[in-house]
């Protein structure tokens, strides 16, 4: 079978072959990588020019105006064939049986490279350098413009090439060359959050203060030095509680006496003994003695304690 510019003419190498992917031969590392078959006519008439190692040769699609460039792997397929990875046909827009004109060049070696992945996935790869490193070694050369194939992980990851140096057309074989990564095609920009300021902000609940207790001297029960119980026993009662409010209140006879003693031991004062005992002795002039008593209590503006009567423990 004959194609268009098979008699090889000239000083360079230049062919025209129908095209087909690697999945029409048993060469799976070849979708790996940048490099394709060729038949062997095509290595005797390059070993018989004077070319420069390694081959690199420029894959042309007249129809779509697309060009790349790779090298060569394996000089073992038909005649007017060659086999080239399925990635490679999709940049250059080829079909199943497409013709591509194939030509061999001599490429600058690469010193920067600028790679976009596709998805942002790439870069959640624990070392997504040193993966690219690794693939890269499959290549024999870059084209800006062209979209590579990077496995991994059962997993298959595309990164354009959209810029390269010293020309858009770059090898990188045993060259060191810079590389720098641009964001994905699918990132986008973390939206910046403006903090929200309340309108009408409502006023923090008050809680109810409780006063504390104030502190009232003398207020417990009263008792005798001679452990007897007193006939008649006062409930403690606090300094605010008025005469009148007491049970049983009286303004006549003994009781009054004893009333008025009540009264004056909820004053604060501390009295020993007790009316009630002295009432033989006592005389219908004592509620006389003792307004005379509470008089000078009404001036005194503090409290004294122990003022009150002399009384005898006998009775």
């Amino acid at each position: 079978m004959f194609f268009e510019g098979y008699g090889y003419h000239g000083t360079s190498f230049e062919q025209t072959y129908r095209c087909y992917p690697a999945s029409f031969i048993d060469k799976p590392q070849l979708e790996s990588g940048d490099k394709i078959i060729m038949p062997p006519s095509a290595l005797d008439r390059l070993a018989s020019l004077h070319i420069d190692y390694p081959m690199l040769f420029e894959l042309r699609n007249s129809a779509a105006e697309r060009v790349s460039h790779c090298g060569v792997l394996e000089f073992i397929a038909e005649e007017g064939m060659i086999y080239v990875p399925y990635w490679m046909m999709e940049n250059m827009l080829l079909q199943e049986g497409d013709t591509v004109r194939v030509k061999n060049t001599t490429l600058p070696k690469g010193t920067y490279v600028k790679l976009q992945p596709h998805t942002k996935d790439f870069l959640d790869i624990s070392n997504p350098k040193a993966i690219l490193e690794t693939t890269l070694r499959n290549y024999s050369c870059l084209t800006t413009g062209d979209s590579i194939m990077v496995p991994y992980n059962n997993k298959k990851y595309y990164i354009d090439i959209i810029e390269a140096k010293p020309s858009n057309a770059i090898s990188i074989i045993e060259t060191d060359c810079e590389v720098d990564f641009a964001p994905p095609l699918d990132y986008k920009e973390p939206e910046r959050q403006v903090p929200t300021v309340p309108i009408n902000k409502a006023p923090a609940p008050v809680e109810d203060v409780v006063p504390e207790p104030t502190f009232s001297p003398f207020t417990g029960f009263g008792r005798r030095l001679d452990g007897k119980q007193l006939k008649h026993q006062q409930p403690p009662v606090s300094s605010s509680t008025s005469k009148d409010k007491q049970p049983g209140a009286t303004t006549s006879g003994p009781s009054a006496a004893s009333t008025s003693e009540r009264s004056r031991q909820s004053q604060g004062k501390l009295v020993f003994g007790s009316s009630v005992n002295h009432g033989k002795k006592g005389t219908q002039n004592e509620p006389a003695k003792d307004a005379k008593e509470q008089a000078p209590n009404k001036e005194e503006p503090g409290f004294q304690a122990f003022t009150g009567k002399k009384y005898s423990l006998k009775g």
